[in-house]
């Protein structure tokens, strides 16, 4: 599609996840036209989730749509979820273009607002931002860490058989793939920076991570940071003092953040401070672009903690409830 051959929506919903599905089953509701954007496949973000990772919630409240997620496992898998939003999809027939990146977002002269993307343009009334947080990772800025050997996402792991493998970090993910990569033969160091493993850790798992410490078998290092990687080495500042570990392998999973450059791009108000929320009313989620409106865990900026699938799931009613409360 050229850029001087458009098509206008309603609505267009920048991001296929489980929000902006949600987002798009209110719109159909409505009767609004919309478009879902998404630069990857469908729900990407999960999509590049841990292969074996389980969820934190129960199925119930991962629901969209009023449609039960039923699953015979206490807690939902990584692929239950992938199909049962794919059913969601196919079911409710979502209008939605995959694998098509959204690069610029502004007002045109008559004030609704353009869209470009990778593949063409469109104009639309209004639009939803509901990109999430797990495209950017959070780096460590160290010598080294553009090595291949540095991991920012982990996913299988039988990739880390046998090897020497350092992960930093004491959340989920990190303890989810020091824990797995264990059982598949790798030699585990977890690098901590605070002095414990963060108590937000899964209820189930945090007892096997310190069973396993207590054991000996994963080591860890607390109150310490890792200060560089080269190929076969990496160095770990520790409270007794500086170290060097023979490594394969760093599975840096320090957490990710939203997308702030493109936001800013696109006017929304992001303080410079952390955690940087972006600006937008709590009540009906537009931010100080009128008409322009973010759902979704990308509303928390960095406090990544904040929003989920569970809690945000309202986001989607509450905007279309006020761009319906809007509209002439």
């Amino acid at each position: 599609m050229s850029e001087n051959i458009k098509t206008s929506y309603d609505i267009i919903i920048v991001g296929g996840g489980p929000i902006g599905l949600a987002c798009a089953l209110e719109a159909k509701q409505a009767n609004l036209r919309y478009l879902i954007l998404e630069k990857g496949c469908l729900v990407n973000s999960l999509y590049n989730y841990p292969q074996n990772m389980t969820f934190f919630s129960s199925s119930e409240r991962l629901e969209i749509g009023d449609i039960p997620f039923v699953t015979t496992n206490p807690k939902p898998r990584r692929m239950e979820a992938l199909e049962y939003y794919r059913r969601i999809q196919q079911k409710f027939q979502l209008d939605i273009h995959l694998f098509e990146e959204v690069l610029d977002i502004r007002k045109n002269e008559t004030a609704d607002f353009y869209v470009q993307t990778s593949k063409g343009s469109y104009t639309s009334k209004k639009v939803i931002i509901a990109t999430g947080f797990y495209d950017i990772p959070m780096l460590l800025n160290i010598p080294g860490e553009q090595l291949d050997k540095v991991k920012h996402y982990y996913n299988d792991p039988h990739y880390y058989s046998g090897q020497n493998v350092i992960v930093v970090g004491a959340s989920n993910s990190s303890i989810d793939a020091a824990l797995e990569t264990f059982r598949k033969g790798a030699k585990v160091t977890l690098v901590i920076r605070g002095h414990e493993i963060s108590p937000r850790v899964k209820y189930w798992v945090k007892p096997d991570i310190e069973n396993r410490i207590a054991a000996g078998e994963i080591d860890v290092l607390y109150n310490s940071q890792l200060t560089a990687v080269t190929e076969t080495m990496a160095s770990i500042q520790t409270p007794t003092g500086m170290i060097e570990l023979n490594n394969d392998f760093v599975l840096a999973l320090t957490g990710y953040r939203p997308n702030f450059d493109f936001l800013r791009k696109i006017a929304i108000d992001i303080p410079k401070e952390s955690p940087c929320i972006p600006h937008h009313n709590e009540q009906t989620m537009e931010t100080n672009v009128d008409g322009l409106y973010l759902a979704g865990v990308v509303c928390g900026g960095l406090n990544t903690h904040l929003w989920f699938i569970e809690n945000s799931r309202i986001h989607a009613k509450q905007i279309i409830e006020h761009i319906q409360s809007t509209t002439d």
